[in-house]
């Protein structure tokens, strides 16, 4: 037994660094869902009136509801091998082919959630947050309407969002298949008014055509996938792409208080390491970072399910 080591480890140097706030951002999600129960790698949601029971690799806890509750769901996603996107559904109940599910009660957006083949629903419910914050922060363009890009948008809840709070919205993803639910989703909210060019596009390519053409935006908002193809085969590999996407994200971004936007669901990864690369991508552009997790709050109150990672950077107003 060592009763002491005086000094040991002493000579070896230790650094505290402010680099952002690491947050936890929780939300209940849209007024429409519920995270019901989670557990045993599972989560329990409630989307409009679906009940579904999905993979959820971060729900390493047990479970507080009943068996009774989790066998009562309209559908269950059963993973297939150690990838939990792929499998495919069980439907133990009726389900619509597709219904929708009001974001807010104070806005007309509503998502037609279907279950697609993979897992995913069309909504992800604890993005809440990042579309409150682009709304908050839309007001503050002075002069004129407020330009915001969408990056790797999906089935469109941001784009939606911004394009009824007033701004001209740039949706762009590489899925066919995602932008027409995108367009669904506007018709069904009654926005066929508001200005969104819905692309089918490379995020990569689109960016670097922007940026050569002299465009500038208010608001970035990226949700890139881990790794994807492009609608003409391109790769794209988070950990290889995303710093000289955000570079370009950043020539971008009109002066003054813009925004970026970056979510991240590899969760195995760190929000330090993307706030690092947000703040060397930002290094001459006066602004503020935040970075952290999103979690989903289960219906008590009582635990949170981590989802995701984010980093946010805001320009300064000019005095």
């Amino acid at each position: 037994m060592i009763d002491g080591a005086p000094g040991l480890l002493s000579h070896l140097p230790i650094m505290r660094k402010t680099l952002s706030s690491i947050d936890v951002i929780a939300t209940p999600g849209a007024s429409g869902y519920t995270l019901l129960d989670s557990g045993l790698g599972r989560k329990l949601e409630r989307f409009g009136q679906v009940v579904v029971d999905r993979p959820e690799p971060q729900a390493l806890w047990r479970r507080r509801r009943p068996d009774a509750d989790w066998n009562d769901a309209h559908a269950v996603f059963s993973a297939s091998g150690e990838d939990d996107e792929k499998g495919k559904w069980r439907l133990d109940r009726n389900v619509p082919d597709e219904w929708p599910v009001r974001l807010d009660p104070s806005s007309p957006v509503v998502m037609q959630c279907r279950l697609a083949g993979l897992w995913h629903l069309g909504l992800f419910p604890e993005q809440l947050p990042h579309w409150r914050f682009l709304l908050d922060r839309l007001p503050l363009i002075k002069g004129e309407r407020p330009r915001v890009l969408n990056l790797f948008g999906y089935t469109g809840a941001a784009s939606l969002l911004a394009a009824y709070a007033g701004a001209e919205v740039t949706h762009v993803d590489a899925s066919k298949k995602a932008v027409a639910w995108g367009r669904d989703n506007q018709a069904a909210s009654g926005l066929q008014s508001e200005k969104i060019r819905w692309l089918i596009d490379d995020a990569v390519k689109f960016v670097s055509r922007e940026v050569r053409r002299g465009r500038t935006y208010h608001a970035v908002v990226l949700d890139p996938p881990k790794f994807g193809r492009g609608p003409d085969g391109e790769v794209f590999d988070l950990y290889r792409n995303i710093a000289p996407l955000l570079a370009e994200c950043g020539t971008l971004l009109a002066p003054g208080p813009s925004t970026m936007i970056l979510t991240v669901y590899a969760i195995r990864a760190s929000a330090l390491a993307f706030a690092e690369l947000v703040s060397e991508t930002m290094a001459d552009r006066p602004g503020q970072i935040a970075a952290g997790e999103l979690a989903l709050m289960e219906a008590d109150g009582l635990r949170l399910l981590p989802t995701s990672l984010f980093v946010r950077w805001t320009g300064e107003i000019a005095p």
